[in-house]
């Protein structure tokens, strides 16, 4: 029987780019690779695929390079959930992406097709990648292969999680790994189980826990969560997540206390906060709506690269997208001193680029050595613990032809000279300050030689031993 996977949900609660082929596109507009072409998108910002049904994105990182395992809307002209296979997309810089990989139904125990292929997520061991599938609300399948793009082939010839094992619906897989190799499946429907894999990675080496969650709250409102479950680890700290709301424990198998959600109306830039793609023609039916339409249908992961902690999830706010034709967004994270997360900022800039004409959060890097983000005693975030050969790396800075004065905002500590380089830590010097401690915060301003209007900036810090410097922001002028 063909469910839709809101009708799922309900049932369950009751219980800017460009081609490799250069061809110039307007940012919202939707292409197809030729067999000879890959896909290839260059983002612009967020969404960070633009139109071309990226949804429910689970991000893995394998020894710097970034996955996005991904369902794949079918057509902005459907008026139901339609899927029809999984994708796969590598980048290096959180900005020009690739299909890599595509999985089909007909490549699985299911062994044919199906417009029903839901979420997703994928993990790494012994040299082995591993995809973990729904195969619409029924069950949660595996497949196996050489590399985080395979090519795919299913091990075991049917369901790891097959429909009615346990008392909710088997699919929306989520992957956990300790440091040690330990790894644990997560999955449900308003009601969470997990489970620790055996070593090899496709069997299960016990029975399905329930999940315990304390005070839990979703778009639907308070006392039920929602679908697709993920879980992440930080310091000692384990977060259950299901969309853009979240819960902390102690221990993977809990229990987690809900903390609400990471999506707020006043961090959103006012294209995320639009409507119009939630009440067109594609909307669903009023008995689906929930009382959070900015928390409705948020499905995601967390991730970490190069220092910084990223949340990736689903969004239908920009043209081009519907209820049904999703995108993805890309947002930095913050966790506060008490473990809970800061709600996260959503703009049309994204990660990994900037833009010159408005302030840059220190905290915003692409990369940080020898440094880390805190929060201050007012609640905001800088980055501090910046020491003798630390770094911070901003690439893509735009609009900074006639913007050549950079001006840094933060709290000397003790004498530091500041090299402002192109690119990497001994990229060319455009610019240095020489500084002493005094009035906190500061401002400090240098103006910077052979800039570019688009320009990749690397922050070198030089002095003695001790903690230099507290950042707060970058500005240009």
């Amino acid at each position: 029987m063909h469910l839709s996977r809101r009708s799922a949900l309900k049932a369950a609660a009751a219980t800017g780019f460009s081609l490799a082929s250069d061809l110039a596109l307007p940012r919202f507009a939707a292409a197809l690779a030729s067999p000879a072409a890959p896909l290839r998108v260059v983002s612009h910002g967020n969404p960070i695929i633009p139109n071309l049904g990226a949804c429910d994105p689970q991000v893995r990182v394998y020894d710097g390079h970034v996955y996005l395992y991904s369902t794949h809307d079918a057509s902005p002209d459907s008026n139901n959930f339609v899927m029809h296979d999984w994708r796969v997309w590598h980048t290096t810089d959180l900005v020009h992406w690739e299909l890599v990989s595509t999985l089909s139904p007909e490549q699985t125990y299911f062994g044919k097709p199906s417009s029903q292929c839901w979420a997703t997520d994928a993990a790494r061991r012994n040299g082995k990648y591993y995809l973990y599938f729904s195969m619409g609300p029924e069950d949660i399948g595996v497949v196996q292969g050489p590399t985080p793009a395979g090519p795919w082939h299913d091990p075991l010839g049917h369901a790891l999680i097959p429909k009615g094992m346990l008392p909710t619906e088997a699919r929306d897989p989520g992957i956990l790994q300790e440091e040690d190799g330990t790894t644990y499946i997560v999955f449900g429907t308003m009601s969470y189980y997990i489970a620790r894999l055996n070593p090899d990675m496709i069997t299960l080496a016990e029975t399905p826990r329930l999940i315990q969650v304390t005070h839990p709250e979703g778009p639907y409102g308070k006392g039920t969560t929602d679908d697709k479950p993920f879980l992440h680890r930080r310091d000692n700290k384990y977060y259950l997540s299901w969309g853009c709301y979240y819960a902390i424990g102690d221990s993977p198998y809990g229990p987690f206390d809900c903390k609400g959600s990471l999506i707020h109306a006043d961090r959103l830039s006012p294209e995320f906060l639009d409507p119009t793609n939630r009440t067109g023609p594609h909307t669903p039916p009023p008995e689906w709506t929930p009382k959070d339409w900015l928390g409705y249908d948020r499905h995601g992961s967390f991730f970490q690269l190069h220092g910084q902690w990223y949340y990736i999830c689903n969004d239908q706010a920009l043209p081009g997208s519907s209820t049904f034709y999703r995108n993805s967004v890309l947002s930095y994270i913050r966790y506060r001193d008490n473990g809970e997360i800061d709600p996260v900022r959503i703009n049309t800039i994204g990660v990994a680029q900037y833009d010159a004409m408005q302030p840059i959060p220190a905290t915003d890097f692409f990369a940080i050595t020898g440094g880390r983000v805190a929060e201050r005693s007012d609640g905001s975030f800088h980055v501090r613990d910046l020491t003798a050969g630390s770094t911070l790396t901003y690439p893509r800075i735009r609009n900074l032809a006639q913007r050549r004065q950079l001006t840094l905002t933060g709290t000397v500590l003790a004498p530091v000279k500041v090299e402002v380089r192109r690119g990497t830590p001994t990229g060319p010097t455009l610019g240095s300050l020489s500084l002493t401690p005094g009035t906190a915060p500061s401002s400090h301003t240098v103006t910077l030689a052979h800039l570019r209007d688009i320009d990749d900036l690397c922050l070198v810090f030089n002095g003695g031993p001790a903690e230099l410097f507290r950042l707060d922001s970058l500005a240009f002028s």
